[in-house]
């Protein structure tokens, strides 16, 4: 009697990518707006809606699928994170519900830079590039809930400038991950 083994490659895509570049995209936007270069419009309320928040959720469900606890948790939360804050914004426009005061926003981007810090942490054990996105997170969230916490103008429009860097970030390590993967070798480095 003989025993076979079988073993299931895994030939699925990586879902990283999309998440990220999600993630970056919609953070450069909101953080130009951030930054007092345009209003909070239908733009950004479609890239978070659609970009920033569904399309990461998909991300975080196919990170599910391979088996990365961290990739689902980071993509599902984060998209979780731009459809929140576009019922925030959208909703007192509907008539839903009233707009949150500056201490209730101060706490709400306080507890996304607390779930970003923990990330961070878990970062660690990760590329540098990776790290670089987690911790300008951080520092972004907090940044926005101490400005919003003593409505310092000048500390959200700077907090605005360290968003697009921090998006960018994304964006570069998206693509790396692409570009990287089609070459089959390092064309973009992220510190690994």
């Amino acid at each position: 009697m003989s025993i076979e083994e079988t073993i299931i490659k895994d030939k699925t895509a990586n879902p990283a990518p999309l998440g990220l570049m999600g993630f970056g995209m919609t953070t450069v936007l909101l953080n130009l707006h951030n930054a007092g270069y345009f209003g909070l419009g239908s733009m950004i309320l479609a890239m978070g809606l659609f970009y920033g928040g569904f399309a990461q959720i998909i991300a975080g469900i196919l990170e599910w699928k391979k088996g990365n606890t961290f990739g689902t948790t980071a993509f599902t939360s984060y998209g979780a994170f731009w459809l929140t804050l576009m019922f925030i914004v959208m909703a007192p426009k509907l008539g839903w519900a009233e707009a949150p005061s500056s201490i209730e926003m101060a706490a709400y981007l306080f507890m996304w830079g607390l779930f970003t810090f923990g990330m961070f942490i878990g970062t660690f054990k990760a590329n540098r590039a990776l790290q670089v996105v987690f911790g300008t997170l951080t520092l972004l969230f907090i940044l926005l809930a101490i400005s919003d916490f003593t409505g310092s103008a000048s500390l959200k429009q700077f907090a605005g400038y360290e968003g697009i860097f921090c998006g960018f970030s994304a964006i570069y390590l998206a693509l790396a991950e692409v570009i990287n993967e089609k070459f089959g070798k390092t064309i973009l480095p992220i510190g690994a």
